[in-house]
């Protein structure tokens, strides 16, 4: 077992993770990120950069060369559904210089990340190192513990950072308490080439469905969204079923369904969690990002809240652990605080507000969702709705407390 002593030890390699570690590393403190895979190449994770994002960037001074990264922008969310289209969120009303959302694949954003951190000395990111238990001593956690294809590793270190997903191991091992909610869909990803100038609305309502549409330059991403826990029985309708829901929302589809998506192999599940922990911390252990609060896909906030985390953490904590101390449990429950307003009125919003926006079951189709009523009759609302998506109740700023 080799064994190192650290200031602080990140684990899990996403948006929350890579942020905190390249922010803690930037005020000068020792920080290893620990990612269990090779690379940062998994396929249809959420892949929005929001205007609250993009301003972190700007205020880092990367952000001419983060946005050189190929991406695409989306100033406006449409709702399509049988009574008509609708303008649910209008990124264009924010002002500002990133009045829109950025789709960019998640891998370039870790990718990038990942290069910027390398060039500051206290930085370190160990790949295919798969963090298993922490280490304890009476009720304090003091470090982890992680295997890797060379052997076990041990950091003893002040401040265990958790970044490693909804299926976090971290806070199994801590036994940390959960709180779920009803989510409300499950969701099919899948994708599409796409023919030039080809457009589409963002959203479109069906017969026991909704689809969503990203533009990935030569291909579309899909999300067939179905209601939850309905997996086995759209595997039991076939494919078939799958191309015609497609096709009658987009009949130019037809022949690229036929000839790209012949097997489920081409279908990857999300099933999709909706929950927060109770308390975010022990001593000597945080969780942020879905760690600490798995969000539902809807607005692709997700990834923005989990990026917001990691800039309060950091901002807050990293004094603390540049000057070699552990953060108590005082200083650790102050992030909790400043973070559970926004991650709650999100999850709120996302299983009650915006629920009736998915199909209830196979045969349902959604015709007039609250939300998009509410902003036909009300047009003024596109832009709260494009600030709440985009920048959040509680956006953060690198550097102010």
């Amino acid at each position: 077992m080799k064994t190192e002593q650290i200031q602080a030890c990140v684990v899990g390699g996403g948006p929350a993770g890579m942020m905190t570690g390249f922010l803690l590393a930037r005020q000068g403190v020792d920080v290893v990120v620990l990612e269990k895979h090779g690379d940062f190449l998994r396929d249809f994770r959420g892949d929005t950069v929001h205007p609250s994002t993009l301003r972190i960037f700007e205020e880092l001074g990367l952000i001419d060369e983060f946005l050189r990264i190929p991406h695409s922008k989306v100033s406006t969310i449409t709702v399509e559904t049988p009574a008509g289209p609708t303008d649910f969120a209008d990124f264009s009303k924010l002002g500002g210089r990133y009045p829109y959302i950025a789709f960019m694949p998640q891998w370039d954003v870790l990718d990038f990340l990942a290069r910027k951190a390398a060039e500051l000395p206290g930085f370190r990111l160990i790949q295919k190192a798969e963090a298993v238990d922490v280490i304890r001593e009476g009720d304090e956690v003091r470090g982890v513990r992680a295997e890797t294809p060379d052997g076990p590793l041990e950091f003893r270190t002040n401040l265990v950072i958790a970044a490693d997903g909804r299926h976090s191991s971290m806070r199994r091992a801590v036994g940390l308490p959960v709180v779920s909610g009803a989510a409300p869909m499950d969701v099919l990803w899948f994708r599409l080439s796409r023919e030039p100038d080809e457009t589409m609305s963002f959203l479109h309502t069906g017969s026991g469905f909704v689809l969503i549409t990203i533009d990935r330059g030569d291909y579309w991403q899909i999300a067939y969204v179905i209601p939850q826990g309905q997996y086995e029985t759209v595997r039991r309708e076939g494919l078939g079923r799958l191309h015609a829901d497609v096709t009658a929302i987009h009949a130019q589809f037809a022949g690229r369904l036929r000839a790209e998506i012949d097997d489920w192999d081409e279908v990857k599940l999300l099933s999709v969690r909706v929950d927060r922990l109770r308390t975010w911390y022990r001593r000597g252990l945080l969780c942020i990002g879905d760690a600490a609060h798995a969000m539902s896909p809807a607005g692709g906030v997700g990834i923005n809240l989990a990026v917001q985390d990691g800039v309060a953490a950091a901002r807050m904590l990293g004094p603390v652990l540049r000057a070699g101390r552990r953060p108590t449990r005082k200083e650790l429950s102050r992030v909790q605080r400043r973070r559970a307003f926004p991650v709650r009125a999100m999850q709120l919003a996302q299983v009650h507000m915006l629920a009736d926006l998915y199909p209830k079951d196979r045969h349902s189709t959604v015709e007039r969702p609250f939300a998009a009523r509410l902003v036909r009759r009300f047009p003024f609302l596109t832009r709260w709705t494009a600030h709440f998506i985009g920048v959040g109740l509680r956006p953060e700023r690198v550097g102010r407390g």
